[in-house]
C-alpha cells in the first residue's frame, strides 16, 4: 500500500511540473508577440515634431475690365418739336423757312414738294397714322419722311465745321474720315437716330440742323446727358418730322411740350421698318 502511495504521489508531482513548464512557455511565448507589437517603427521618430501646414499665398484677382464708353449715350427728356419740308413759320428769319435745309438748298423740290397739306397757299402738317406707315397722306415723298434735325451744322457754321472731326463719334471711320476737310461733305447728313417716348420706338435721318443752335456739340455728342443750349421753342433739343411726329404719338401737331429720348445709331442697326422703306442717300446741295 506505502509503494502504490508514493507511486501516486510522484505521478502527481511529475504531473504538476509538467503542467507548470507547459504553464511557463506558453506565457513567455504570449509576451514575446506582446512586445513586438509595441515596437516603435523604425520610420517614426518617437521625438519628431509636427510641421505645421504651409498657409497657401492668394493669387490676387485680376482689376475688372473697365465698361466700354458709349460712343452713342442716350440723351433722356428732350423738349422736341415739329418741322416739315415746305414749312414756312417766320419769313423774316434766316432759319425761318424749310423750303431749304442747311444741307440742301433746294430741299422743297428735291424732297418732292409740301410735306403736308397745301392750303391758302400755305404747306401746311397733317396727323400721320400707322396704315400707310406714317408717310404723307397728299404727295409721294421723293426722300424718308422721317427726318430730324439736330444743332450742329457741320457745313455752314464755321465753329462746328472747325471741330467736327474731334467732336463727331464716327469721325474717323469711312467714308467720314477721308473727308473731315471737304467743305462740301457733311458727316452729319443722312445719319440714322434711335428716339423713344412713352414705350414707341421709331427712326429717323439727319436731314437739317437746329433747332436755334448750330454748334451744341456738348448736347448732341456729349456723355453727361447735357441740356441743349438753345432757349427757344421750349428749349427744344430737336425738331421731327411729322412721320416721326406720328410714329412717336405726340401729343400735338405742332407744338413745344412733347419729350423724348435719342440717341445716334449705325445704319446697320436700324431695323426694318416704315423709316427704311424709302432712305435718303444725297450728299450736299448748294
Amino acid at each position: 500500500m506505502g509503494n502504490r502511495r508514493m507511486t501516486t504521489v510522484r505521478a502527481t508531482v511529475l504531473a504538476l511540473v509538467t503542467t507548470v513548464a507547459l504553464s511557463s512557455c506558453v506565457t513567455a511565448t504570449h509576451h514575446h508577440h506582446s512586445a513586438a507589437s509595441h515596437r516603435p517603427s523604425s520610420t517614426r521618430s518617437s521625438t519628431s515634431t509636427p510641421t505645421a501646414s504651409a498657409t497657401p499665398t492668394p493669387t490676387p484677382k485680376a482689376a475688372p475690365a473697365p465698361a466700354p464708353v458709349d460712343p452713342y449715350p442716350w440723351h433722356t427728356n428732350i423738349v422736341s418739336t415739329t418741322f416739315w419740308v415746305g414749312e414756312i413759320f417766320d419769313p423774316n428769319a434766316s432759319d425761318g423757312s424749310q423750303v431749304v435745309s442747311t444741307y440742301d438748298g433746294n430741299w422743297y423740290a428735291n424732297y418732292g414738294g409740301c410735306d403736308g397739306v397745301i392750303g391758302n397757299n400755305t404747306c401746311g402738317t397733317e396727323a400721320r397714322t400707322a396704315a400707310n406707315g406714317y408717310f404723307p397722306l397728299h404727295m409721294t415723298p421723293k426722300q424718308n419722311p422721317f427726318y430730324l434735325d439736330l444743332p450742329f451744322d457741320d457745313i455752314n457754321d464755321t465753329g462746328a465745321y472747325a471741330s467736327r472731326g474731334q467732336v463727331i463719334p464716327w469721325a474717323n471711320t469711312a467714308p467720314y474720315a477721308a473727308n473731315i476737310h471737304n467743305p462740301n461733305f457733311s458727316l452729319m447728313k443722312n445719319r440714322w437716330v434711335e428716339l423713344t417716348k412713352s414705350g414707341r420706338t421709331c427712326y429717323g435721318q439727319i436731314e437739317d440742323a437746329g433747332p436755334g443752335d448750330y454748334d451744341d456739340a456738348t448736347y448732341v455728342f456729349g456723355a453727361g446727358d447735357a441740356r441743349p443750349e438753345n432757349g427757344r421753342y421750349g428749349g427744344a433739343g430737336l425738331d421731327v418730322s411729322p412721320a416721326l411726329n406720328g410714329c412717336l404719338k405726340f401729343a400735338d401737331l405742332d407744338g413745344d411740350d412733347d419729350h423724348l429720348n435719342w440717341r445716334f445709331i449705325d445704319a446697320d442697326q436700324v431695323p426694318a421698318g416704315p423709316w427704311t422703306r424709302l432712305v435718303t442717300t444725297s450728299g450736299i446741295v448748294e
